[in-house]
Order: structure tokens, then sequence, then C-alpha cells
């Protein structure tokens, strides 16, 4: 099978959607011919559909999404990109108290279709206001889909089903992601929200992973298995609204042991709901603490090396990964 990059990925599954559906339409600040986006996900989008089908806008967040959740109630299907995910703040408004809500205001009479692609992640050195994970910002907004892919198949596959659902989904992709290259079919497929993806069997320990961190986790696993013929299986929930919970239960029943690792602050964030779940439904087979490999609760440094100190890496997985499987 082919490889191609996650940003061609998505950029594959953009070009296929406008081409099936008229009413997909793009939007965003330097989207169009003259730039491409930042990460250069819509490049060559606006010479292929126009300007009218690729449109640049001010530099107003608020004004992205409110433009979007109008476009959405009144029958099209945007895609906004919010260059940067932090600056989803500036849009909270329209995020969580309008295209969440509309659905459920009006009684299902209206809906809001709409997909907010946007790039989280620390790793290049951008500083405070530029590197934050806040997926479980959206996640506890009651109305939103949240997809969090991790590889170029799963990106064309849930992007392809964001544009083609009736929900307000925010599609968050991470800045070192969109580099890497994976295998993607050259026919026509989808991938089903609320369904994880075993992305490594194992029986020792699991561990759930997101995004970038779903990379560190294989590496790590890999690395402790040849050291100690550890073998961990790796669940990657691809959504997390809605999310596979029984896809993370069944696992940790089978290991007995269970290791969460994300990018986003530890205190009340994704990583504390997939414990939660598992806490409530599989205590009873847990053999171990459950473990959380999360950032610590501070805004991310612009120096360097302090920046990859605050990061999950392959080192504080596999010391995760040792105390538990030390805790009988």
């Amino acid at each position: 099978m082919r490889k191609i990059t996650y940003r061609d990925a998505l950029r594959e599954a953009l070009r296929e959607e406008m081409k099936r559906d008229p009413t997909v339409f793009l939007l965003g600040e330097d989207i169009g011919k003259y730039w491409g986006g930042a990460f250069k996900v819509t490049e060559g989008l606006a010479e292929e559909f126009g300007e009218e089908r690729v449109r640049d806008t001010p530099i107003s967040e608020n004004a992205i999404i409110g433009t979007a959740v109008g476009a959405a109630i009144t029958g099209t299907c945007p895609v906004a990109e919010i260059m940067f995910g932090d600056l989803t703040a500036l849009a909270m408004d329209q995020i969580a108290n309008q295209a969440a809500k509309i659905r459920y205001m009006f009684g299902a009479q209206a809906k809001c279709p709409m997909v907010i692609r946007t790039p989280f992640g620390a790793g290049v050195n951008i500083a405070s206001h530029h590197s934050q994970s806040l997926e479980a910002w959206f996640m506890h907004t009651p109305g939103l889909h949240v997809a969090v892919p991790s590889t170029p198949y799963d990106a064309k596959g849930l992007l392809k089903t964001a544009i083609r659902g009736n929900n307000p989904t925010v599609f968050c992709e991470h800045k070192l992601l969109y580099p890497i290259e994976g295998e993607v079919p050259e026919q026509e497929y989808t991938i089903p929200f609320g369904k994880a993806d075993t992305k490594r069997e194992g029986e020792d320990v699991t561990i759930v992973a997101t995004l970038y961190m779903v990379h560190k986790a294989l590496n790590a696993a890999k690395q402790l298995e040849k050291e100690n013929a550890i073998n961990a299986e790796i669940i990657d929930p691809r959504t997390l609204t809605p999310l596979d919970t029984q896809a993370i239960i069944k696992s940790v029943k089978k290991t007995g042991r269970l290791i969460i690792v994300t990018e986003d602050c530890k205190t009340a964030g994704v990583s504390a709901e997939i414990a939660a779940i598992a806490a409530e439904h599989a205590v009873d087979y847990l053999d171990a603490p459950i473990k959380r490999v999360a950032e610590p609760d501070t805004p991310i440094p612009f120096s360097p090396p302090l920046e990859q100190y605050v990061i999950p890496n392959e080192k504080t997985i596999i010391k995760a990964l040792k105390e538990v499987l030390q805790t009988w």
C-alpha cells in the first residue's frame, strides 16, 4: 500500500469531500493560494476549487467560527481552520455556547454540520500561547464531537466522517504528526467515530495513548519488550467524544494494568476521565494502581530544554510501565 504523510492525508480528505459535496467549503486565516495554511494542509486547494470555496478570513477566530456556525445551520458544510489550537479560546462562546447547543435548543430541527480543524501540542519551541493541548475542554462540552487521529490513515478516514456528519466536530491534529508517513489506501473509506484502534496487541499492560503520544508509547513498548520481554497493548481511542469505553475496559480486563499517556495537563485532563472509566468499570480486574503520564500543570516553556522536560516521552512512559509491572 502507498505511504503518504499525515498532512497529505488530511489534504486528500478535504479534496475528495469538496469534490463529492459542493456545499463543503473551507475558511480560515491564510489557507488560500498565497500561503496554503500555516502547516500547508490546504496548499493547492484554492487553485483547484477557487476562492469562493477556500476562503481566507480576517484574523478573528470568533468571526471564523461564528461564520461557520451560521453557514452550517443554513445548509452548507464549513470546515474551519484555527491556526493554533490555543486560539480556540478566542472563539469559545461560538464553539461551546452556539455550535454545541443548537441541535439541543431547537429540538433537532436545526443541524450544525461543521468541522473545526486545529493543531495542538508542544515540541516545536513556540511557547505557551501556541503549544497547549486543550482536547479536554471540548471533551467536557456536550454536543461536540472530538477527534484525535494519530496516523495518516486515521486522519483521512476520520476527517471524511466528520465532514459527512451532522454534529460540530473539533478535529485535533498534532503539529509533530504532519510530516509522519503511513499507509493510506487509494480507495474510498471512512472511519466511524467512537471506535478505538488497537495499535499493538499485548498481554501484560494496557497503554491508552492519544495523538503524538501514540508513537512515543509504541517506541517505549518496543524498547521494554526488547529489554524485559514485557508485552504492552496500546489502545488509540481515535475519538474522545464519542469514546470507545468498551475497548478500553476489555483491554484492562485482559491485562490487569493501565497506563494513560496524553500530552494535556494532568489535572482534570483526558487521562483523568479515562482513569475514572477504568476505575468504575474494571477496578476488580486491576492488579496495580492506574498510572497517568501527562504534562505537569504548567504553561509550556519557551526554553527548548524546559519544553522537552515537561512533555511526556519514552523515558517517562517506560518508568511508569516498570512501576506498574512491579506492583502486585
